[in-house]
């Protein structure tokens, strides 16, 4: 796996994956920036989240829950001095389908977690990494 990442000016940066897309991250525009992107901190989080999801997502169709829809929302807290590390990492998963089994939903966060999900299993050795859930029952088409 590789990347490419091009300076822009001031603190903005264009990356580009091995797979062809890109994405620009710039910073705060007290630090310099123009907030015409994600921090880069910012896209750690957005990779742990597309991670974790893809799995749940995964796992949860594999076992035959009909899921319609998936959203993590996840918060998270740094140091307050440099190298201004993720202290903590809370993941909350909404999940939208028709009769979802809860313990295939804590099946499949908790293997994600602890078996498949690369980015949570690499961060969770330097932070703590929370989770949560909710369900939502699926309306039926009107």
């Amino acid at each position: 796996m590789r990347t490419h990442i091009r300076w822009k000016g001031n603190v903005s940066f264009l990356a580009e994956s091995g797979s062809g897309h890109q994405v620009l991250m710039d910073g705060a525009p007290e630090a310099g920036g123009q907030n015409q992107g994600p921090r880069p901190m910012e896209m750690i989080l957005m990779g742990l989240g597309g991670c974790t999801t893809f799995d749940v997502i995964f796992i949860l169709k594999k076992a035959r829950q009909d899921v319609t829809d998936c959203v993590v929302e996840i918060e998270a807290q740094r140091a307050e001095t440099d190298p201004k590390v993720f202290t903590q990492i809370h993941l909350h998963f909404i999940l939208t389908g028709n009769r979802l089994n809860r313990q295939q939903i804590e099946r499949a966060i908790n293997l994600s977690a602890e078996k498949y999900c690369s980015a949570s299993i690499m961060l969770k050795h330097t932070v703590n990494i929370t989770h949560d859930y909710e369900v939502i029952e699926s309306q039926p088409n009107e």
